[in-house]
Order: structure tokens, then sequence, then C-alpha cells
């Protein structure tokens, strides 16, 4: 999400809500230790990858915590290092509760291709068709427009009167089917379909979209098209700043004060459909499985959401070189190709990506947020392990 404009202690940007879609430590010995399911001398775990993880977390500006899960066939290895909460020592868990921040776009991605699917939406529909209430600037702007990133529409959560309201109160409680309104004065910033540039304000639109289409609440398309196909039990999209419990705590890290706790600092309604869901490792790697697989969607659907755009990166970028789809991205690194989206929320930093044949999947998740805007260097470093950790899911394909 984009600028950084006012910080709750010296470190965070209650501004960077909008940006991402928006204690001492402990010792070194107990901060990269490893967690259940870590390497650990564990015949089928890579030691390699376990210190790669932990100096990672062992940086000055690096998250507290961090959790890696790659599956294969159904059989997970579960690397961990640092600790999930600060306050009690509590490590990492597969079934830790994390806001997924901006990966949210490829859950309103599934919801809008499953609808085209069902025959309910068109990629060609556009704005004007199914929200005439809107500017009617963006009346020719197309569905596939909206899932790929090239609508101009401009970015809500950039939004002076946005960040505004943000500033004043970070835990506000926004109606998300109006964050749209905060930008429905402006033009669009290009042609659409001519430029690429990711904005939060896609995926509101393509959620409102789904719901009139359907005239069913885009939480409740979520339930029967994703979560409960998918068998996500603890995935939801909550519109306050609590957590379900346990969770992955969050933290901002400013060298050399010590990390801030901001799991909660912020709620979820200023983001909802472009990063406000809150799941864990093991449902994330289960949607993205199916999602950047072939179960999800028809041949037909698929080709279209497999048009991918060259050079055009998610946000932060993810491993190797990105390319941009509908509500996907393809990611070639290496070792080879993953499918998948990445995030990045105050306290979070999220990649989820899969094989092509959805057999294989990987998670990636720190706690602290990292983008090309916020912690270059951080994100730089991040996407060098990542990549190591591509290349052990794929080996042997």
């Amino acid at each position: 999400m984009p600028t950084r404009v006012r910080r709750f202690r010296t470190g965070l940007s209650a501004a960077a809500l909008a940006a991402a879609a928006l204690g001492a430590l402990l010792p070194p010995a107990q901060a990269a230790g490893a967690g259940p399911g870590t390497a650990g001398g564990h015949p089928d775990r890579d030691d390699r990858l376990q210190r790669r993880l932990e100096r990672l977390v062992a940086q000055a500006d690096g998250p507290p915590g961090a959790i890696a899960v790659l599956t294969r066939d159904g059989r997970s290895q579960v690397y961990t290092a640092g600790v999930a909460d600060l306050a009690t020592g509590r490590r990492p868990d597969p079934e830790d509760h994390m806001r997924i921040a901006s990966v949210a776009k490829a859950f309103s991605g599934a919801v809008a291709l499953r609808l085209v699917d069902q025959g309910r939406l068109s990629l060609d529909d556009t704005i004007g068709e199914r929200l005439p209430a809107q500017p009617a600037d963006w009346h020719a702007v197309t569905l596939r427009q909206l899932l790929q990133h090239t609508s101009g529409l401009p970015d809500y959560s950039a939004a002076p009167d946005f960040l505004r309201v943000l500033r004043a109160d970070p835990r506000h409680r926004f109606d998300p089917r109006t964050l749209l309104d905060f930008v429905a004065d402006e033009p669009l910033l290009f042609r659409p379909g001519s430029l690429y540039e990711y904005s939060n304000s896609d995926n509101i639109a393509v959620a409102l979209m789904a719901e009139a289409a359907t005239g069913r609440r885009y939480e409740d398309l979520l339930t029967d098209l994703v979560y409960r196909p998918l068998g996500l039990r603890e995935t939801s999209l909550p519109l306050g700043y609590r957590l379900p419990r346990p969770f992955l705590h969050g933290y901002d890290v400013d060298p050399p004060a010590g990390p801030e706790d901001v799991s909660e600092a912020l709620g979820a309604s200023g983001v909802w459909a472009s990063g406000g869901i809150v799941s864990t490792p093991q449902d994330l790697g289960a949607f993205i499985r199916a999602y950047g697989g072939p179960a999800l969607l028809s041949d037909k659907t698929r080709e279209e959401q497999l048009a991918f755009r060259p050079g055009d990166s998610s946000e932060p970028a993810g491993p190797g070189t990105n390319a941009a789809g509908l509500a996907l991205y393809r990611y070639a690194t290496r070792c080879g190709v993953l499918y998948g989206h990445t995030g990045n929320f105050p306290g979070y930093t999220q990649l989820a990506a899969a094989t092509p044949d959805g057999r294989r999947s990987l998670t990636f998740s720190i706690t602290t947020q990292t983008s090309k805007g916020n912690k270059p260097a951080l994100l730089a470093r991040l996407r060098t392990v990542q990549e190591d950790f591509a290349c052990a899911l794929l080996k042997d394909r």
C-alpha cells in the first residue's frame, strides 16, 4: 500500500493501511530457534533453508518471526524462525491466524472468476453495466481490466480524505461499499487497458460487481464459492481490528527502537476485498493450490486468468521475474514457475504460490511490513530467501 504519513510510535504509518492492498527482542538463541516441524535434524528437511530463514529474522530490521510451509502432494514441511509473539516467546504455527494483506485480491479474483464460470459475470462486463452509479468516466472499465490492474481507476487508499480519517482513528470502521467514494471526483489515470498500475480500488470494484451480479453480500459469496468448497475453516473477512486467536503477531520494526506490536492497531474495513482477509498458513496453502492450479476454474476461464503481462509485478514483488494475470501473478524463478500473489500490511508481508498443476505450494509469512517503498533492502533479502524456498519446492519435478 503507498505512502507513509504518520507513525503510531516511531515506526508505523497510519497511512500504510492504505499503501499495502494500506517487549525487547528475545536473545538470539531463542529468537532464531527451530519451531515445530522445522529442519531440526529431520531427514526430510533442509538445514540450509532453516539457516536462511533464521538469518532473515536475525537482521536488525528483520521480522520478529517467520513461517514458511512447503506442501508437496499433501505432505507439508514447516520451517519457522523467531517467535509468533514477543511477549510470550511462542513460536509460529501453521494454524496461527494472520492478515494476508493483498493476497486477499486473489480471493476476490476467485469469486469473480467462479461467477464467470457460472455465466453470472463476464470478463467483458463493464462498470457502467454493473455499477451504473459509479462515475461516468469509469463506465467503460471492464472486469478483466480490474482484475489485471489495467483499469486506470485512481487508488482510493491514497486519497487525502481517506488518509485524514485514518490518521484521526486508525481503527475507524469504514463502510467498505463506499470506499470508492473517496475518489469519485477523480478521472481515470489512463485509458483502460493501456497501462498497468496496481490499485486497491480495482478489487473493491470487483467485489461490488460480484454483489451486483448476484444480489448477495461479498462475504457470503466468499463462503459459498471459496471457503466451503476448499474446506477453509479458519479464513474470514472481518471489518474490525480484532484477530482470531491464536494469531501471528505483526510488528513495526524500526531500529534502534524495539519492535512495536501492531497486530490489532488498524481495522480491516478500510481495505475489505483488497486486503482485509484473515487466514492461516494452512488454509492459505489450500487456497493457493486450488486457485493457482487447475482445480477451481474451468479450462476456458483459466486460460483467460493466465494471460500474463510480462514485467508487471505484485506488491511487493514476488520471487524471480513477475508477470500479471487476472488476480494472479507468474513468478519465474531460476528453478521454474509458480503462480501466486503477495501482499503487505502493517505488521505482515505475505507470499502464497503454487505450481501450475496445483500439487505443490509455498506460503511464506513474515511479521513485519516490507515493500518497494518501505524497507526495500529487507524486501530484496526476502525475495532471495523466497526464491531459495521456491527452488526447494520445485526440486525433482
